[in-house]
């Protein structure tokens, strides 16, 4: 048998290991299956990244909505205290008649409808709001009581700490941490709360008169609050008219004198809300205390306010329509929001432009506990 040469044996051997080894040998990546990988890639990293974003403005939207509720619970525990305390009297004076030194001594709840209160005499003046301006249509809100003697000593100075003001605080001093109980029939204390800019923020502001006169510089109580607004329910009361000098649901000036006209006069008063009226209707002109006897018939508040969260707290920024006293509809038109709103009251029908900030109506009603005309 005819052998090879070794050497070419050897050279045979491999060029068969070389048809016959497979391709898989062969290293990297075409160009094309780069490309489709790099491109494959981008999609699945740009997904990801769509979905972080859209979870963190999910969080931002939850975290804002969370802090506007507990604004919302915020003001209207404060407001609804505030407002049953509102023509409080102790009960050393509780039963007294007004004196005749002070026949028409201001009322316990007033306001001014579309107003900033005034620095230097917030109880009695306010400045109309321009157009515009941050806060336009929003209202000032004005409720006085008296202070609670801690005894029934009549020497007694000190107070029981239980009456607030729109700050918290019991009108305490370093002598009298509680307050000072009145000496008066018509002292009492004022909190009055309006919209105005802090830091750059519309607020609820509180500013406070002590029954000294001590006027404090308004302060916020609650950022975000871009629009107030106030109805006051009455009961017996036309709009800038002189209430009738007669007993009853439709009484006014002047109150009953003897033990028997005030018999009738409670018998006849069921202090229950027939009318709701902004603040400027309750005025009469030119009679001042026939606009006192009006605001002595306020039975309970309706209070609206919008509030507004950080920028870009929105899931999208579009223009809305709101209706700070709620949508309902009235009977009349059947428009949406036009139970309580008016084209006359600026601020009841609220554009929000479209600015990514997320808000919150919030809407209710307080009941006055105590009786406004004594």
């Amino acid at each position: 048998m005819n052998r090879l040469p070794t050497q070419w044996r050897s050279v045979s051997s491999r060029e068969s290991q070389v048809k016959t080894t497979p391709n898989s040998h062969q290293l990297g990546l075409t160009l094309v299956e780069l490309l489709v990988a790099m491109v494959i890639s981008l999609l699945i990293t740009l997904a990801a990244i769509a979905a972080l974003t859209v979870s963190r403005q999910g969080f931002t939207t939850v975290d804002a909505a969370s802090q506007l509720r507990d604004n919302g619970r915020f003001a209207v525990d404060l407001i609804q205290r505030l407002g049953v305390q509102s023509g409080f009297k102790d009960a050393s004076f509780g039963g007294q008649l007004p004196t005749t030194n002070t026949p028409d001594r201001a009322p316990n709840i007033m306001g001014f409808t579309n107003s900033l209160i005034s620095p230097s005499n917030p109880l009695n003046a306010a400045t109309a709001r321009t157009t515009g301006s941050v806060g336009y249509g929003s209202d000032v809100l004005i409720l006085r009581n008296q202070l609670v003697k801690l005894n029934s000593d009549p020497n007694s100075i000190e107070a029981d700490g239980s009456m607030i003001d729109c700050m918290g605080n019991n009108g305490g001093s370093p002598s009298h941490p509680r307050g000072t109980a009145p000496a008066t029939r018509d002292e009492r204390m004022a909190s009055i709360l309006s919209v105005a800019i802090s830091k750059g923020e519309p607020s609820l502001m509180c500013a406070t008169v002590q029954s000294n006169g001590t006027i404090s510089v308004p302060q916020p109580i609650i950022r975000g609050v871009e629009n107030f607004q106030v109805l006051y329910g009455t009961e017996g009361v036309t709009a800038n008219i002189a209430p009738p000098a007669t007993y009853g649901r439709t009484a006014g000036a002047p109150a009953p004198t003897t033990s028997a006209a005030w018999a009738a006069w409670w018998a006849a008063l069921d202090q229950t809300p027939d009318t709701y009226l902004r603040a400027d209707q309750m005025t009469v002109p030119g009679d001042p205390v026939s606009t006192n006897a009006n605001w002595r018939r306020v039975r309970s508040l309706r209070i609206g306010m919008i509030l507004r969260g950080a920028p870009n707290s929105a899931q999208s920024s579009v223009a809305q329509t709101l209706y700070p006293f709620g949508p309902g509809q009235s009977s009349s038109t059947g428009t949406k929001g036009s139970a309580m709103s008016s084209a006359d009251d600026p601020g009841t029908i609220f554009t929000a432009p479209a600015d990514g900030r997320l808000r919150q109506v919030v809407t209710f009603t307080v009941h006055l506990r105590n009786s406004q005309s004594l």
